[in-house]
């Protein structure tokens, strides 16, 4: 089995991040081969103020992180789900990433975006990039909802369901693929940052 967290980078008030995120879990369910865990920063609420460089948070900032970085910890692969605001991604998911690293690293990262016309594109070609600086390993393939809050029913199902459930498999098979690969890896030798 491969342990996938699925990160929930909006934290908006009223944000569409609760639709995409039940029909990506449901599709997650489909398979036999994953066990799933959603972590929805909104939830968790992580700092936005990081210690200054080699200096410990405060305890309380500290018992923040801490209680999240398990969950990462555990994971083989990851999996994000987000919008795009301003050609770009929430700053609370940079937040999230910027909290740790060993957790993400020699790990895939997979995502689903969604966004106006752009789809969140954008906000995946950034997050691939700050991923690998990380050390984490983008996959190439993934979801993309267009003007997404129109491509979703009242029910939370996709209009073109079999067209995105098809990329879901995808993207969910290149994600465990590389988490099989990685995690071998990381047996045969730990990895080091």
């Amino acid at each position: 089995m491969v342990k996938l967290v699925t990160v929930i980078g909006s934290t908006r008030d009223g944000r569409f991040a609760p639709v995409v995120r039940d029909w990506f879990a449901r599709q997650v369910g489909l398979r036999d081969d994953i066990e799933h865990d959603v972590l929805d920063l909104a939830d968790v609420r992580l700092p936005d103020a990081l210690p200054a460089y080699g200096e410990q948070p405060a305890p309380a900032v500290a018992a923040a992180v801490e209680a999240v970085r398990p969950r990462l910890a555990a994971a083989d692969a990851f999996v994000v789900v987000t919008p795009e605001y301003n050609h770009s991604f929430p700053a609370a998911l940079k937040t999230a990433i910027d909290w740790y690293y060993a957790e993400w690293s020699a790990k895939p990262v997979g995502f689903v975006s969604y966004g106006g016309v752009g789809g969140g594109l954008r906000a995946v070609e950034q997050l691939r990039q700050v991923f690998v600086e990380v050390h984490a390993v983008p996959v190439r393939d993934q979801v993309s909802f267009h003007s997404g809050w129109e491509r979703f029913d009242e029910h939370g199902e996709p209009h073109e369901a079999e067209a995105v459930g098809g990329a879901a498999k995808v993207l969910l098979d290149r994600v465990v693929w590389w988490a099989d690969a990685l995690k071998d890896a990381r047996a045969r030798r730990p990895y080091e940052v």
